[in-house]
């Protein structure tokens, strides 16, 4: 029995989108965005601005934006969730996207964006939103990460 997969992401800026076509194309997965209720403009996400919408979301870790839409996970064996790296960890959308799912029996793969960081890209920090699922090490992926790649990659996991 091959597994289902359904690649989720989070994306800002249209960087980790990018990545996460690339890999749900690489591994003939499903895509869906976690996409906010209120979309992320360029000045939310200046973290230069300590009045910034991301800043005042990672200075207050209990904030959980509300999602625009649920994504149904329950049709998938594996779930990667994708999301830009945000002073070292995934920006709070996608805890409320972890912590509204029933992840019994799921297996959960992170990958991250960042222009240099790679703490936080294997989601180890995510693992208290979404107890009952099976978590495999994620890693931070460059912008420009090829297809064939993120086939190996994928394929080194032994899901």
């Amino acid at each position: 029995m091959s597994k289902r997969i359904l690649v989720t992401y989070f994306s800002a800026t249209g960087t980790t989108e990018a990545v996460a076509e690339r890999l749900a194309k690489a591994i003939g997965a499903d895509l869906t965005e976690i996409e906010p209720a209120e979309p992320y403009t360029a000045a939310d996400v200046n973290w230069r601005d300590t009045a910034s919408r991301s800043s005042v979301e990672h200075k207050h870790r209990e904030m959980r934006p509300a999602l625009a839409k649920p994504i149904d996970v329950q049709p998938y064996d594996v779930v990667f969730v994708g999301y830009p790296l945000w002073w070292e960890t995934a920006p709070r959308v996608v805890r409320t996207f972890l912590e509204s799912e029933d992840w019994t029996g799921k297996t959960i793969v992170t990958f991250a964006t960042s222009g240099s960081s790679t703490r936080g890209a294997d989601g180890v920090q995510l693992h208290d939103s979404a107890p009952a699922a099976h978590w495999v090490a994620g890693r931070r992926l460059a912008a420009n990460v090829k297809e064939s790649e993120l086939a190996k990659w994928v394929a080194s996991l032994n899901l």
